[in-house]
């Protein structure tokens, strides 16, 4: 009986890893135009072909990646900046910097559209201090193309994340490392960006890749707060899935299955840079 205990301790595992299998294993069949339930049995890369030629995909991937990168540059740097003034604090992982995570995004979309919206809080603000006498002349913030009210939903999340990740390897580097770089001579803004940044860089790498990840492939965010053209990727492949005619379903795997090859690209690039950081890393040390 002993002998088959490890084996119904994996059991939950083997079963969420075979739903997940299965589950993409049917969304590829359905890609490539396999759908018996909409009366569709036969392989074919046509769906492939059209969303590849329309100008939606390309609009939508270009918005997407717009958001991810934007978002996740100006979260990284944020969290940076944050780490290093949090650098000397007792307890620097306080629960004020954490809440934010905690959040869910619909809660996060809520609130910037009551601060950022023509009838929200900054607008009326606005008003009272600049004279404008009407809300449509405070700027669009929400649901704009240049995704201003996503890209600051995203950041407020992101920051404690990144800062979450990052300062304690910082504060580690900065106890001695750094501490060296100082007796012998260096300032200390040198001392940050020549020695302790840098040997934080795998850590910094990581969040940027894991927050831009998710930025890309997400989808509360762009559908609540997101321009309604272009749409982003997510939100386009959802709307052909909920779709009420069922031969939409392929375009909408497809959709999903590029999403899936971007993400499988971005582990890629992940590793490469991971890897070649952490050797740079050693021969510092060494």
């Amino acid at each position: 009986m002993r002998r088959f205990l490890p084996y119904g301790l994996l059991l939950p595992v083997l079963l969420m890893v075979g739903l997940l299998v299965f589950s993409l294993l049917d969304g590829l069949l359905q890609s490539l135009g396999y759908f018996p339930a909409a009366g569709l049995n036969n392989f074919t890369l046509s769906y492939y072909k059209a969303v590849l030629g329309d100008s939606t995909l390309h609009g939508s991937l270009a918005y997407s990646l717009y958001l991810a990168l934007v978002s996740a540059l100006l979260s990284t740097l944020g969290g940076i900046g944050l780490s290093a003034l949090l650098l000397r604090c007792k307890k620097p992982d306080s629960w004020l910097f954490r809440l934010p995570i905690a959040m869910p995004h619909a809660v996060v979309a809520f609130f910037a559209i009551i601060l950022l919206s023509q009838t929200g809080l900054f607008s009326r603000l606005a008003a009272a201090l600049m004279g404008m006498e009407e809300p449509g002349a405070f700027p669009l913030l929400v649901q704009d193309k240049a995704g201003f009210g996503v890209i600051f939903a995203y950041v407020f999340k992101q920051i404690p994340y990144v800062m979450s990740v990052v300062i304690l390897l910082m504060r580690r580097v900065s106890g001695t490392y750094t501490e060296a770089a100082r007796t012998l001579g260096a300032s200390p803004r040198r001392a940050f960006f020549s020695v302790t940044l840098p040997l934080c860089m795998p850590a910094v790498s990581t969040a940027f890749i894991i927050i831009f990840a998710y930025a890309f492939g997400a989808y509360e965010l762009p559908f609540l707060l997101g321009a309604t053209l272009p749409r982003a990727l997510p939100v386009q492949a959802n709307m052909e899935f909920l779709s009420p005619d069922l031969r939409h379903r392929p375009y909408a795997m497809v959709y999903n299955s590029l999403m899936l090859l971007f993400g499988v690209l971005f582990i890629a690039l992940y590793l490469a840079a991971f890897k070649k950081l952490t050797g740079d890393n050693k021969a510092v040390k060494s």
